[in-house]
């Protein structure tokens, strides 16, 4: 049983993990079932993006060390509206947000691209700009079970093949340019060593 239930039952959120923590580097493994165990994994992935000090869109189980296939994702206002041009899959998830997908794919994509900051809970203190496709075709579950495959744009397609870099192994720091990468190797650095103290301190 993974220690995010001992965390769970204390009725608090996992630490969201930051650069050097191995679960960052690894490829996730799909979730097969959604059981008890699956649900409790949602219910604190949620409450670690809710609950973060940085305000972010999106979390992906790896952030909390836990290398499973689900991510978070949070697109809306605080009104819970999406953009005004919101294409069938940012309509199907901006009422259930914040919303946690279990196995999410991207299965199709447009040609255009757009290049835009990016950051991450996980790189605190970094920035930088990525490419990505404008539109994307997500392929998910929902906790209740139900399946879906549907177009998505704007901030929620950026989020999501960000979350899902996250799945398998990747950061946005790999997407950056070389210029930028330079300047936030300072702080990947600092931040491995804060990761290797905790994670020793938690071990001892």
């Amino acid at each position: 049983m993974f220690d995010f239930l001992k965390q769970l039952k204390r009725n608090r959120p996992m630490r969201i993990v930051v650069n050097g923590n191995p679960a960052l580097r690894e490829i996730s493994t799909p979730i097969l079932k959604i059981d008890d165990e699956v649900r409790s994994l949602a219910e604190n992935l949620l409450r670690s993006l809710q609950e973060s000090e940085v305000p972010g869109v999106g979390l992906a189980a790896p952030q909390i060390g836990v290398s499973r296939r689900m991510i978070a994702v949070k697109t809306t206002d605080d009104k819970g509206h999406c953009r005004p041009d919101a294409l069938p899959g940012e309509l199907i998830l901006a009422p259930l947000m914040p919303v946690v997908l279990i196995n999410p794919e991207i299965v199709a994509h447009s040609e255009e691209t757009v290049c835009e900051e990016e950051g991450c809970l996980s790189l605190p203190g970094i920035s930088g700009k990525v490419t990505r496709w404008a539109t994307v075709t997500l392929r998910t579950q929902l906790l209740s079970g139900q399946e879906f495959t549907a177009e998505c744009g704007g901030l929620l397609s950026r989020c999501l093949q960000h979350e899902i870099d996250h799945l398998d192994g990747k950061l946005f720091y790999d997407r950056i340019s070389p210029e930028e990468q330079k300047l936030a190797d300072p702080i990947m650095r600092k931040l491995a060593r804060r990761e290797a103290g905790l994670r020793a301190a938690k071990s001892s």
